[in-house]
């Protein structure tokens, strides 16, 4: 699927709402991950480091965002150890680091249904979904208390679930166990973070088009957005990456500076809908 050209815009400097930030996105080189660090940089942040395995799109999206705010770290976080130096190289490079958005995430090919749960896929995906995020939420938290300065807002980390989080499903249960796992640790992390001024949340979309999706169902851009579409009750708007990283970026920013612990759900009115049981 070919990507789109992107314009060239600019803000007032008034709106810029990450001024100055450290940011470190990870699954950032496609999907909601490359629209957040788009946006994160047109929005001021001083540094966006994208932590990604996907080497040749990572840079890309880094040099794309600009070379004095980009940068590239080659991260796969189902291994702790790697997150941790993705961390630390931030932190250590920029001498602090302000938001972390654990976006990294995968599905299975697989209908993964209860009866024909395979459990080697189901850790694969876990290791990535649940480990891969718990590991970034622990190491920003670790990073945040460590190099924090007295400031209004010490801290943000925002995590991406799914509307799964908040219902069952025919089939993906590994997937949907996974999202539900992200939002248990949103709350936990938001309570026991609180003290240090972390504030930490999630973000759940609706089905976007993105390169992962788009192959999982094997289907382009347009027919997944008209096939999901029509089964959210907001009409008139088409779901893209652009809109849940326009919800990421409030919680990211000092706009959001009482906002925590919370699942800021993005489907257009899905899970208040008839068609819930689609799914």
């Amino acid at each position: 699927m070919s990507e789109l050209p992107r314009e060239e815009t600019t803000l007032p400097t008034n709106s810029m709402k990450v001024q100055g930030k450290v940011a470190i996105i990870t699954g950032g080189a496609s999907g909601i991950g490359e629209a957040t660090a788009h946006l994160f940089a047109l929005h001021g942040a001083r540094a966006v480091v994208i932590a990604d395995v996907q080497d040749e799109k990572g840079l890309k999206v880094a040099e794309a965002i600009g070379k004095d705010v980009g940068a590239f770290f080659h991260c796969d976080v189902a291994d702790d150890d790697q997150v941790r130096a993705a961390v630390d190289w931030t932190a250590g490079t920029y001498g602090q680091l302000d938001v972390m958005f654990c976006n990294a995430g995968v599905l299975n090919r697989s209908d993964q249904t209860v009866l024909d749960l395979d459990l080697s896929q189901l850790d694969r995906l876990f290791a990535i979904n649940v480990r891969g995020v718990a590991a970034g939420v622990k190491h920003a938290a670790r990073a945040m208390v460590e190099r924090r300065v007295e400031r209004r807002v010490r801290g943000s980390i925002v995590c991406t679930a799914s509307i799964l989080a908040s219902m069952g499903a025919r089939k993906w249960t590994d997937y949907v166990m996974a999202k539900h796992a992200v939002v248990g640790l949103v709350r936990e992390a938001s309570r026991q973070l609180g003290e240090h001024g972390i504030r930490v949340n999630c973000v759940s979309p609706y089905a976007v088009a993105t390169p992962m999706t788009c192959s999982q169902f094997e289907m382009d851009a347009a027919q997944l957005e008209q096939d999901f579409g029509q089964f959210a009750p907001l009409k008139g708007v088409v779901l893209k990456a652009e809109h849940v990283a326009e919800a990421v970026l409030f919680l990211a920013s000092d706009e959001s500076a009482f906002v925590s612990g919370r699942d800021l759900v993005v489907d257009g009115a899905f899970l208040c809908g008839d068609h819930v049981n689609e799914i």
